[in-house]
């Protein structure tokens, strides 16, 4: 009963919205201009035709000024617009220019004078873009402003920063998974993946990692608005920002642009911490050589003169960046057992039978007899004998450089240079075509392509501490990304009092991220059983992590922790949006309803814990009486693993659905020509997650805390769960025009 009587609610709720109603709400991809139309003495002009004709496309829109002399021309995608008024017994009144934003309502008054409409009055000065017919609190920037603010790398994300009320985050997501360099942005203390992006309409946002999926080459940016506070009930599903995105379409006129930004290490200093003659190896550069070159192009105009258009740009990227890094490793003294340099007593965790500790005594399964902490006896002169040293580690450590003799054991002993590579090809193509006076269609398909490398300091094979990298985070590995989005969609004009737009979205991102030396058997070669058993998810150099309190630690092979590279790893999600708003326009109301249905797919396949282990060494293998010394590096010499871990997972095609529907109803009422309300319902109804199949996903119980597998034990694909059909968003929204200068907003949500 209670899912019926929403139903029947939302029904109701359209029915008002559409039939019982002149400004008009702004929208996801257009914006509109209203206004009132007054003779001399400010009584209002009824019936005056209104034509808004775009100066660059040459398409116009009419409109006609009701009883109160308002009228509204909605749907009008970001331009400059040129306005006439015309009205019987009355000069023409043109305003030259006004500039509509996506998602504003831009006012532009007329005042009549008695005349004949042959005659005109024209104003030529810039109309106030003072946004007094909506209540949500935005910053808003031009084509102008994306391509001249500075900003370095030419990071769109970095635009929300210069928001009131955004901070970023003090941490960010690997750059295996986010090469395109999302920033992880706090909007008035909201988390980051409360920030909704939409591209043209359409959705643009991972679900999964909450950032960014394409980040658009700011030359082919029309204007971006951030709305912070009291947003439409059209916007939803987050709570610190919304950030929309309008790309360039074509005009009458061919127009191009051509760029390229280049910066080398060749102008870079030294860094005196870690790049000086003393601390690089011998033949290596003193400054790692690189480069970072950023290029790209645009072009735009007409296939059918005012009636359709085109537009399209490539960026591409080539940065090669050096970084020097620093690292503790083992002497050569050390890598024979001497650790007398330690200043740290060394104690045998076995019990053995000779004083050269060499034979180490069975227990009855026939495995060595630990002894315990209170009996453990020093090694002499804190050296481990070479009859006890592990061959296999012995063997592992062939692969990384030796470190110079440390006066000072808690020292960087070895500095290591090289290249960070971030390639990248983007592009976007959009057409516009303008079928009839009644429909206007547009599409628009995005294709960003990157490809990041990086090495560990030991090596492709030992892999270690990723170098410091120019922008995105520091990775060791391989990621390959492609991210793909298409947005089209059409408006229809049924009277000037109805109207209606469709979108249809598509998103998709794709992320594979391998280690250095993928397909090698680096354990498997040194002797270790267990560790690298297959040819592909468990290949390459496990993540090896020593550990001393007092003393830097050492690390080499390949994890998330070590150098951010959660590898092997796939990533596929895709999303399918149908997007349908209907408006309607009766007396000072304009009414807006619609409906937003996505399917979300995803697939994730990670090794969030190497999956060819992750093997930890400490100083309490090696601690004796009282728990004093000890050292990971002795722990490690021995062979002798304090922890051990690895992600084990069979599937690799457990992916999940989810079908998720918005719906929205709001009236936006001029109450006057100073006051405005708005005032909406938003629905939000997100089916249950399904998974692939049997055995293909799980759900842990909060009561039980035991794991219900879907597809057995009466356990459905969507885990026996429901749906809550309770989410809704009110809106309530107040712009009231206090003088020329300023205008006062409240509002609720």
């Amino acid at each position: 009963m209670v899912r019926r009587s929403i139903w029947v609610t939302l029904a109701i709720l359209c029915l008002v919205c559409g039939f019982t109603a002149s400004s008009a709400s702004g929208q996801a991809v257009y914006g509109s201009i209203t206004g009132t139309v007054t003779d001399t003495q400010g009584a209002a002009v009824s019936g005056a035709k209104v034509t808004v004709t775009n100066i660059t496309k040459g398409t116009s829109e009419e409109a006609t000024t009701n009883e109160s002399g308002n009228y509204s021309v909605t749907h009008l995608i970001p331009d400059s617009y040129k306005v006439r008024v015309e009205a019987p017994g009355f000069k023409a009144y043109e305003i030259a220019s006004v500039r509509v934003d996506v998602d504003t309502v831009v006012r532009a008054d007329a005042q009549l004078q008695v005349g004949a409409v042959t005659q005109s009055v024209e104003v030529t000065g810039e109309i106030p873009q003072l946004q007094t017919e909506k209540s949500d609190v935005a910053t808003i920037f031009s084509t102008q402003e994306v391509e001249d603010v500075p900003i370095f790398n030419r990071n769109f994300t970095t635009f929300q920063l210069l928001s009131p009320g955004a901070q970023i985050q003090g941490w960010g997501h690997a750059a295996s998974e986010n090469p395109q360099g999302s920033r992880q942005i706090l909007t008035n203390g909201q988390h980051f993946a409360g920030t909704g992006f939409e591209l043209d309409g359409t959705d643009n946002q991972d679900p999964i990692l909450g950032i960014i999926v394409i980040n658009p080459n700011l030359e082919a940016i029309n204007e971006v608005k951030i709305t912070t506070q009291d947003y439409d009930a059209e916007f939803g599903k987050a709570i610190g920002s919304i950030v929309t995105t309008q790309t360039k379409s074509g005009s009458n006129e061919i127009h191009g642009s051509v760029f390229d930004f280049e910066r080398s290490n060749s102008n870079f200093a030294s860094d005196p911490f870690s790049q000086t003659p003393s601390k690089i190896a011998a033949g290596q550069r003193q400054v790692p050589s690189g480069n970072w070159n950023q290029f790209g192009g645009t072009v735009g105009g007409p296939i059918r003169k005012n009636k359709l258009f085109f537009f399209g740009d490539y960026q591409g990227q080539r940065a090669h960046v050096g970084g020097t890094a620093q690292d503790r490793i083992l002497t050569a003294a050390e890598r024979g057992g001497d650790l007398s340099g330690l200043g740290r007593n060394i104690y045998d965790p076995y019990v053995t039978s000779d004083p050269a500790h060499c034979v180490i005594v069975p227990n009855a399964a026939g495995q060595p007899t630990p002894a315990g902490i209170a009996t453990r006896t020093q090694f002499p002169g804190n050296k481990i004998p070479a009859c006890r040293l592990s061959p296999q580690v012995q063997s592992l450590l062939a692969l990384i450089p030796t470190g110079q003799t440390l006066a000072d054991p808690t020292t960087n002993n070895f500095s290591g240079s090289g290249s960070n590579v971030l390639n990248a090809d983007n592009f976007d193509v959009r057409s516009d075509y303008v079928l009839n006076s009644k429909t206007q269609v547009f599409g628009r398909y995005s294709y960003q392509k990157f490809l990041r490398s990086g090495p560990g300091l030991f090596g492709a094979i030992a892999g270690g501490p990723a170098l410091p990298a120019d922008s995105g985070g520091q990775f060791a590995g391989t990621s390959n990304v492609r991210n793909q989005s298409l947005a089209t969609g059409f408006d229809y004009t049924f009277s000037p009092t109805l109207l209606t737009d469709f979108r249809f979205g598509y998103m998709r991102y794709h992320v594979q991220v391998s280690p250095g030396g993928l397909g090698t058997t680096p354990a498997k070669d040194a002797g270790i059983p267990g560790l690298n058993i297959d040819t592909l998810y468990t290949t390459g150099m496990p993540y090896f992590h020593v550990t001393t309190s007092g003393l830097p630690d050492f690390n080499f092979g390949y994890s998330l922790g070590a150098n951010q590279c959660n590898c092997p790893l796939l990533e596929s999600e895709h999303q399918y949006q149908f997007v349908n708003n209907w408006t309607k326009i009766r007396g000072n109301h304009t009414f807006k309803f619609g409906g937003d249905v996505r399917y979300a797919y995803n697939l994730r396949v990670p090794s969030d814990v190497h999956r060819a282990g992750e093997l930890t060494f400490s100083q309490d293998q090696t601690q004796g009486p009282g728990g004093v010394g000890g050292s990971g590096l002795a722990a490690f010499l021995l062979g002798d693993v304090t922890f051990f871990g690895r992600y084990v997972s069979k599937s690799t095609t457990a992916n999940e659905t989810q079908p998720r529907f918005f719906f929205f109803g709001q009236d936006t009422w001029r109450v006057s020509n100073k006051l405005t309300v708005n005032m909406g319902l938003r629905w939000e109804i997100y089916k249950p997650e399904s998974v692939a199949g049997t055995g293909q996903g799980g759900w842990v119980d909060p009561l039980t805390g035991e794991v219900r597998v879907a597809g057995t034990q009466g356990v459905d694909l969507r885990g026996n769960t429901s749906t809550n059909y309770k989410h809704f968003a009110p809106r309530l929204g107040i712009a009231y025009q206090w003088n020329p200068k300023t205008v006062v907003r409240l509002g609720y949500g």
